[in-house]
C-alpha cells in the first residue's frame, strides 16, 4: 500500500462492526496520518472491528489501517506497539 495517501485529509469510522460505526458518524482528520495515530494509538480496540477510513473516494478497512500504521512505524511516523 502507498503511504502518498497519508497526506490526504480522512474521515475515520469507528465502532465495534462497520454498522455501528457508520451510525456513529466520522471524525475527520486533516491529515489521513492522523487519523490512522488515533485508530491505533488512542480508540478503544474495539472500535477498532469496524473501523473505515476514507480517503479521497478510497475506503480502508481495519486490516488495511493497521498496514498503514505498520508502515508508518517503519518510517518513524508512528508509535510502536509496543509503547
Amino acid at each position: 500500500m502507498n503511504t502518498h495517501i497519508l497526506n490526504m485529509p480522512g474521515d475515520l469510522f469507528l465502532g465495534s462492526d462497520p454498522k455501528t460505526a457508520f451510525a456513529q458518524g466520522a471524525r475527520r482528520f486533516s491529515s489521513a496520518a492522523k487519523a490512522v495515530r488515533f485508530a491505533m494509538e488512542h480508540a478503544a480496540p474495539v472500535s477498532l472491528r469496524g473501523a473505515m477510513l476514507k480517503i479521497d473516494g478510497q475506503t480502508l478497512g481495519p486490516d488495511q489501517i493497521r498496514t498503514l500504521h505498520s508502515q508508518m512505524e517503519m518510517i518513524g511516523q508512528a508509535r510502536r506497539a509496543t509503547q
